[in-house]
């Protein structure tokens, strides 16, 4: 099937994003910086850079520094290890592989856009980044005007959903409506009647903030405060002090780096108990340099299905030094999807891709590794890829219908460990 299936909320108008220091900072894992009520409409202008030149080529924005560096490590080897699954199926795949790595900071820099900057002029055919919603928000339209396919393993900001991108945006982690969803009834459920929530001020913060929030209230809780916090901030005295002033049962902690700095103010120095604090998919992290036993009980919520011990040990046969593998599934799946998409086209340029994306996500013959996906592509049948993070079924506005949300709770050594999943709808 290789038609272009999708309808989106309009096509793009204006003119070319600014790039440089006088970029438009978002904010948003997820990401970090700026106001929801602030989201930039998208532009364009400008043909399509991406051709089809017999080169699959895929560039990456993604975090080697700023406020999601964590997650990093794990999303690049995601990639990686795609990238050296297409190229072992050799000739099979009738394109050349190229990869083009590139760093996205945060929303307090400018990084990302000279990045998409340089992805457009280099003629890359994909972009698996950014990890932050904010940061994406930031280049969107960059790669929009180029004909870029943008595929975010990390987004969850629910404004992606009915942005206008002319079909070139997908990604595969699901939004924060699901994680909302997950987070409210695992509080609830725990029985948290009155609950309070810290959130960093951005897209990122402010949805899931509101989709836990209706999910408390629906299971009969209350969120008696919500305290925002902006982008920068280093010091939480003042916010804590607000948030235990309502006596909350239970703390709900909606940040990124900034959690190093909230938990040592609100556990360590207010001494309320971890076991009553949850975190989300923007802090859930191995990483914490705090006293033994200060994350103990604390419980957190991340979106996909978590990687299991083979694809964990595939993953470190390209990073030996990975201890988090957060987004590393959604990662591998985003490259693997788009080769699909290419594949099916037989036609590497970002259009065909974009053509073809929802296509190889449903409908078809069921396949999960990469290699038996595409023999059955070459034999001209219609697929259904699976993937390392789930069933990935793209909806028309390039977001996954489906997916998991993994429970984890950190132990005494204040690392986090899987307790269950949950898989859901975004239908519901």
């Amino acid at each position: 099937m290789n038609v272009f299936t999708r309808s989106r909320a309009g096509k793009v108008l204006g003119g070319i994003a600014l790039v440089g220091a006088s970029a438009l900072v978002l904010a948003g894992c997820s990401g970090g910086g700026g106001n929801d009520a602030a989201a930039p409409s998208a532009s364009s202008g400008g043909g399509a850079v991406s051709t089809a030149d017999g080169t699959f080529h895929v560039g990456t924005i993604l975090p080697a520094t700023g406020n999601l560096a964590f997650l990093g490590p794990p999303e690049v080897a995601g990639v990686k290890l795609a990238i050296k699954d297409i190229e072992a199926t050799g000739s099979e795949f009738p394109f050349k592989v190229e990869l083009t790595e590139r760093d996205s900071g945060d929303t307090t820099t400018d990084i990302a856009t000279q990045s998409a900057t340089e992805l457009v002029d280099a003629g890359a055919d994909v972009v698996i980044g950014a990890a932050s919603s904010g940061v994406s928000f930031t280049f969107i339209d960059q790669l929009v005007n180029a004909g870029i396919v943008q595929i975010s393993p990390a987004n969850t900001s629910p404004d992606f959903t009915t942005y206008a991108d002319d079909g070139y945006y997908w990604r595969t982690a699901p939004s924060d409506v699901l994680q909302g969803r997950v987070l409210g009834n695992l509080m609830v459920g725990d029985g948290a009647a009155n609950v309070g929530i810290i959130y960093i001020n951005d897209p990122y913060g402010i949805g899931l903030k509101d989709n836990a929030t209706k999910a408390i209230e629906a299971a009969g809780g209350e969120v008696s405060v919500a305290v925002p916090y902006n982008p920068g901030d280093t010091v939480f005295t003042s916010q804590v002090d607000q948030l235990l002033q309502a006596k909350p049962d239970a703390v709900a902690v909606i940040a990124f780096e900034e959690t190093s700095s909230i938990i040592p103010q609100l556990v360590s120095t207010q001494g309320y108990p971890a076991s009553k604090v949850y975190f989300v998919d923007g802090n859930l992290s191995n990483s914490y340099e705090f006293p033994a036993g200060t994350l103990q009980g604390a419980k957190g919520t991340l979106p996909g299905n978590p990687a299991d011990t083979d694809f964990q040990a595939r993953l470190k046969e390209v990073d030996p030094a990975l201890t988090d593998f957060s987004y590393a599934p959604e990662s591998y799946d985003a490259v693997i999807v788009a080769a699909l998409a290419a594949a099916q086209a037989k036609d590497d340029s970002g259009t065909a891709i974009r053509d073809n994306l929802q296509s190889v996500s449903e409908g078809g013959e069921k396949c999960t590794t990469f290699a038996d996906c595409l023999k059955l592509i070459n034999e001209g049948k219609d697929i259904d890829y699976d993937g390392v993070s789930g069933p990935i079924t793209f909806d028309a506005n390039g977001d996954p219908t489906e997916a998991y949300i993994g429970i984890y709770q950190y132990g005494a050594d204040n690392k986090y460990t899987l307790l269950n999943t949950e898989f859901g709808s975004l239908n519901e």
